[in-house]
Parts: structure tokens; sequence; C-alpha cells
């Protein structure tokens, strides 16, 4: 099969090592240094969706996968299916679901999901009337940007005059047009475990569950990040809470989905919040791979990846395409840029990375360049040192060990990814 991987991050790299074989012949734009170990390079030079397709035409392109959510928002999929090309992700309109927090969430309360109490506003809004609904929920709340923001357009306010600031900045532009519509909801308690679900948009395989550690600092503090660690499976998602997720959550978005005549197809990322009760409410929905998620939970996937991938492209999803590893947990550690998610420097070369540890121990580039044939930083979140074992605890010990051989200027990372599963003794 030849496939065209878009994207540039640790998250894309992953995908590509999952889809490599002898059988598959794999391009990737704009692709970074690792990627381009197992991909090929395109000679593209932009996102335009007509050079896109020209490409595609050109090298009998089978499948195109679709990292990022940019893209998607911005109707790839609609476009390259038109001109007859499979492609993994969901349509614009399908990709609402992610790239607005509004349609989202009036999604779920209108088919009845389960989330947090909300209301949404724009800037036109009195804020009288945003302060009224914001001290009926109680502090802390959650403030979202409505659009796309990386990752990091959710902020907890712990009292009026932080909520207030919050409320100043976005609507004056932190995040241009994402932020000029907000959602205000409760804030809820428990722990976060994200599920992807492969869909067709009618039916879907479950990857294994998933946690991520989305604040900079250690012990969950800080500003939030794209992401700065995970772990696969996630302890907390026991069986009995899965088959209820299934039933209250996956099922009824999907019908959803279908009955507004936005068929998802592609990865439907589940955001979780799961109460000491064992309920689980929708923090928020993605429309494909999570980061850095993608990384640990591919290590427990075995068979035809490419196989899945493709038939949820073209909507005759192959449930028997893939098996997942039992008894085996994979974890991910994020090396940033010290500095991340604000002000950070960039341009210093990595080194340690072909330093072999073990087999299960892998490294997945982010933001990474090449400069005078050797590998330097150039972004926040710089590699993914991602293993799998039998055991959390071993797995992390895999990851920490080549951390320790892995040296750039201003390095930094958490030492603490898997706390929570840790302290269960998994």
């Amino acid at each position: 099969m030849n496939i065209l991987v878009i994207g540039s991050g640790a998250r894309e790299h992953s995908l590509i090592n999952k889809l490599h074989s002898d059988t598959n012949l794999i391009w990737a734009y704009p692709g970074n240094p690792g990627i381009f170990q197992l991909a090929l390079k395109t000679n593209l030079l932009s996102m335009n969706f007509d050079e896109i397709f020209g490409f595609c035409n050109e090298n009998i392109i089978d499948l195109v996968v679709i990292g990022p959510e940019q893209p998607l928002a911005e109707g790839i999929v609609d476009y390259l299916e038109q001109k007859n090309i499979a492609v993994f992700g969901p349509s614009k309109l399908a990709a609402e679901i992610e790239s607005s927090k509004v349609f989202s969430k009036d999604l779920m309360q209108k088919y009845g999901i389960p989330t947090a109490r909300f209301q949404s506003f724009s800037r036109t809004d009195s804020n009288e009337e945003i302060t009224k609904f914001a001290n009926s929920l109680g502090f802390p709340i959650v403030v979202k940007a409505d659009g796309l923001a990386a990752g990091k357009g959710v902020a907890i306010c712990n009292d009026l005059e932080e909520f207030e600031d919050t409320i100043k900045e976005y609507f004056s532009g932190k995040f241009n047009e994402a932020s000029q519509r907000i959602v205000i909801e409760e804030f809820m308690e428990g722990e976060e475990a994200s599920i992807f679900a492969i869909t067709d948009g009618n039916d879907y395989v479950l990857l294994p569950s998933a946690q991520d550690h989305k604040r900079i600092g250690e012990g969950d503090t800080g500003l939030n990040t794209g992401g700065m660690g995970a772990f696969s499976p996630a302890p907390i998602v026991t069986d009995e809470i899965l088959e209820k997720v299934e039933s209250t959550i996956i099922k009824p978005i999907l019908l959803a989905m279908k009955s507004e005549n936005r068929i998802f197809k592609g990865c439907l990322y589940v955001g979780l919040m799961i109460d000491k009760n064992s309920n689980s409410k929708v923090v928020e929905f993605n429309a494909r791979f999570g980061d850095p998620e993608t990384e640990a939970v591919l290590e427990l996937v075995e068979g035809d990846f490419a196989a899945l991938l493709y038939s949820s492209a073209i909507g005759k999803i192959d449930k028997t395409a893939i098996q997942i590893v039992e008894n085996k947990f994979a974890s991910c550690v994020i090396l940033a840029s010290e500095g991340y998610p604000e002000s950070f420097k960039k341009g210093f070369v990595i080194n340690g990375l072909n330093t072999q540890i073990d087999d299960s121990v892998k490294i997945f580039h982010s933001g990474t360049s090449e400069k005078d044939n050797q590998i330097v930083t150039n972004g926040g979140r710089v590699l993914a040192i991602v293993s799998s074992d039998n055991s959390l605890k071993q797995s992390l010990e895999n990851v920490y060990k080549m951390i320790s051989n892995i040296n750039f200027e201003n390095k930094y990372f958490r030492n603490d990814i898997g706390h929570r599963a840790l302290n269960n003794n998994n």
C-alpha cells in the first residue's frame, strides 16, 4: 500500500512506525528527521490541497493519514475524497466535534451524553451575564476557548478575580479567533482518561485506554501543555467502566453525528473524567489521535494497522485487522525545551540518540530538525521516549534509563509520569 502521512510530530512518527512494513511504502509531509528514517520525503512545499492531491495522483497513493487537527478543520478530507483519494480522518463538518467546543457541548446536551454543566458566551455578551453564570457554578470553574488552541485553550479559575482576568485575556485575542467564543463549565473532580475509537461512522474498534499528563510541572502542577507524558492502559478504566462508556458515550455520539449528517470516520478521541463512584463524563472529544497518548497506545497494538485505517477510510471497518497485546503496559515521557509552554530557546545539538539499551525502547521525534548533519532541537516538545514491558513500573524504568543517555542544552522532563497508577502498584 502507498501511504501519505500528514504531520510532523511524535504522534506521526509513532503512526508511521506502526504503518511501516515490507509491503507499505510511506511518504510524509512535513515530517521530521526521525520520521524520515522510516518514510520518504515528498516534493511538497506547503499544505496546499491542490498540491497534495497532485502528489497523491502522481505517486498512486492508496491512503492518506491525517495526524494533526488543523488540516481536518480546514476540510482536507472533503477535498481529497472528492478526488477519489481514501483518507483516514473525519470531514470538516464532523471535525467540528473538536474544532468547536460550543458545537461539541451543544451536541452532547442535545443527545443526553454525560458531560459537565456549561454555557457558551461570546465577547458581545455582557460581563454581568457571564459572571452570574460563573457564580452559579461555584469555583473552581473551567474556561475553554471555542476553537483550536493547540491543546492550551483551557484554564481552571479558582476565584472570581482569576476568572475575570482569564475572560479578558481570551476575548482580547489570546488564542486569536479561537477564543472569541468560550465555554464556561463546572469543574469536574476525578481522574482523566482517554479512549481512541477507530470508526467508519457506524462500527468501531477500541484501542487500549490511556492517561496523559497535561501540566508542565510534577504533581500535575503549572501550565497546561500539549502533553508531557502518557501511559497505557489506564488502570482506572476497568472493563465495567469501559462497557458503560461504550453504551452511554461512544455509541450515542456516533449515532448523534450520523443524525446530524456529520458521519464521523477516523479516530474519535474520547477524553473522560472518571469520578470516585466510577461515573464517566466527557471532558472533550477530539477528531484525531491524541499526542502523547498515541505513542504509548500503539505499542500495545499488533496486526495490520494500515488495513485498519484503510477500512475506516472506505467506510467498512475491519475489526479483525489488529489485535491488542494483553498483560503489558506502555509509557511515554516527553523531553521538552526548558521554558515550554511559554518562551524557550532551540537549535541545541541532541546527543545520545543512537544509544541502545533495550529493544523495547523507542525514540519518536517531535520538535527536531537537522543542521550540519546533526539533529538539533526545534520545538517545545522535542522527543517522546517510549517503552512497553510487563509492568508500568518496568516500562517507565526503561524510559528514564534511556532519558539519562540523551542530552541537549535546556532539556526538561517530568520525573513522575504515571504516578497515580504506580501508587496503585501497577
